[in-house]
């Protein structure tokens, strides 16, 4: 089958595109001009939100079982522990994975790759993208692998970061700034009070800081900080530099070094992520301080949300129209992203006396205490687990609920995201199916599941006897209080829903 889709990038963003493309049983080659995979752990943290992708694809476990659950977070102040987090009860009844995971990049990748294996793909490495230009009904593109080669394809998914081709080439925006700050980054072998327990470990001392978490295995931990002060106008700063200071400072004994970058952190966010029949995903569309972890979980939830709706669209499932939502659902959620961790990074980070105060002496006690109780709790999982995502305002979401709304997550219940992995459009009554309405979706090849009614799905916000349609990616696309069918075929019939019939 001649490829309809051509993935420029084969990081996360990009295999996830391709995974959830190869599921649906579209052709498409996906590039990328390095010669492999990362060599480097980089983006480490793989939300709740991410984990239940992964469930809907069958593999989160195996991800799970690879990987370090993070379950507590200390706060030290001058190596004196002030606050103490339990992360894996935050997220109690809200998700099937109530945690934060760490699985270094280098290793995501690699699992990834060994996925699309499965299906007899590859990425085609040391391919460069040249140029792209809409041509007819498709995108004539030039590449360049051992020689240059013109090809043609339906759409294309620009998934190559930061420094993206594809959108320099389509002359797209990418507002932003720069950080003041040169931060530095080591996976390192040692021991100390911070590499305890295998713990995430937040530590300040005047006006520094370092975050230390697991990495690989016992003993092997990330750090991340700010260039010291006293290093601050180098121009090569060395990793033992920063090995005498972690130590003198933060009491670390560090007995080997895996790997030291010095960098500076953007936030940027494109001005549009559509552009005719070429889209952007991940860091070719926006880039983050890294405050929760939130960057490459953001990319692989662009990777979700646009692969079906090509795949609905390729397969005349859907309406081309689907299409406009991919950027009217992401980009919002990626500019309120950026906007609040860089609020939560440039109060991290600073270095005046106020901000020095406030992460000692109030942030810490504020922290303990706030988080004695459930709905601060329960509040700050929803924000850094990324499932508070919404599409409420959609072209896709319509009908009104009671609390959930179309547009929301479905929320989590024992027993009813199981059916998800189906990747398809389908049906969910909590309480009774009317028989009018069971026999109308057997005629259209619906999958409709109903649960039965207790007092607890109440309290997750969902109403008895209505009717949620859920789309692919487990959002809810259209809810009736009173199962009125004729509103649903009216919704479908809006959208040329059809279901998925060559799953995988």
């Amino acid at each position: 089958m001649n490829p309809q889709i051509l993935i420029v990038g084969a990081g996360p963003t990009g295999l996830v595109m391709a995974y959830n493309l190869a599921r649906h049983n579209i052709p498409f080659r996906i590039i990328d001009r390095s010669d492999g995979p990362g060599q480097a752990s980089r983006a480490m943290a793989i939300l709740p939100r991410t984990l239940e992708f992964y469930q809907q694809f069958g593999f989160a476990d195996e991800v799970i079982d690879s990987g370090i659950k993070m379950e507590d977070v200390y706060i030290r102040v001058k190596n004196k522990i002030k606050a103490k987090v339990h992360l894996g009860s935050l997220g109690e009844g809200l998700s099937p994975f109530p945690f934060v995971l760490t699985f270094p990049q280098d290793d995501h990748e690699r699992f990834l790759l060994g996925k699309l294996k499965n299906f007899g793909i590859e990425v085609e490495w040391r391919t460069e993208l040249l140029s792209l230009a809409e041509h007819g009904e498709g995108v004539k593109t030039l590449l360049k692998a051992q020689q240059e080669e013109t090809a043609y394809f339906k759409y294309i998914c620009g998934c190559d970061g930061a420094h993206s081709t594809v959108r320099k080439q389509m002359k797209i925006e990418f507002k932003g700034e720069k950080y003041k700050q040169h931060f530095y980054v080591m996976d390192v072998h040692g021991s100390g009070e911070v590499m305890k327990d295998q713990k995430i470990s937040i530590s300040f001392s005047n006006e520094e800081f370092l975050i230390c978490m697991p990495v690989r295995s016992k003993g092997t931990y990330r750090m991340i900080g700010i260039i010291p002060s006293a290093f601050r106008d180098q121009n090569d700063v060395k990793a033992e530099n920063i090995h005498a200071f972690i130590q003198r400072t933060f009491g670390v004994q560090i007995e080997g070094i895996n790997w030291f970058s010095t960098y500076h952190i953007h936030h940027r966010v494109a001005n549009r992520f559509r552009q005719g029949r070429i889209f952007l995903s991940g860091d070719a569309a926006h880039i983050h301080s890294p405050a929760g972890g939130q960057g490459m979980n953001t990319g692989i939830g662009d990777a979700i949300n646009l692969s079906w709706k090509l795949a609905a669209v390729l397969q005349h499932k859907a309406a081309l129209s689907i299409l406009d939502t991919y950027e009217e659902e992401r980009l919002p959620f990626a500019e309120l992203l950026v906007n609040t961790t860089d609020r939560a990074f440039k109060r991290m980070v600073a270095r005046d006396k106020t901000s020095q105060f406030f992460r000692k002496h109030i942030f810490p006690p504020v922290l303990s205490f706030l988080f004695r109780f459930p709905y601060p709790r329960h509040k700050a999982f929803t924000i850094l687990s990324q499932i508070r995502i919404k599409y409420r305002n959609s072209d896709l979401s319509s009908g009104q609920g009671t609390n959930v709304q179309s547009g929301d997550r479905l929320p989590y219940v024992e027993g009813n995201f199981e059916s998800l992995q189906s990747l398809n459009w389908q049906i969910h009554v909590y309480g009774t199916a009317a028989e009018k309405l069971k026999k109308s979706m057997q005629e259209k090849d619906f999958s409709l599941h109903e649960f039965s009614w207790n007092p607890y799905l109440k309290k997750a916000g969902l109403q008895k006897d209505a009717l949620y349609v859920i789309r692919p990616d487990g959002y809810i696309g259209f809810i009736s209080s009173e199962q009125r069918i004729d509103l649903l075929h009216q919704y479908l019939n809006t959208h040329k829903i059809l279901p998925f019939t060559n799953e995988y």
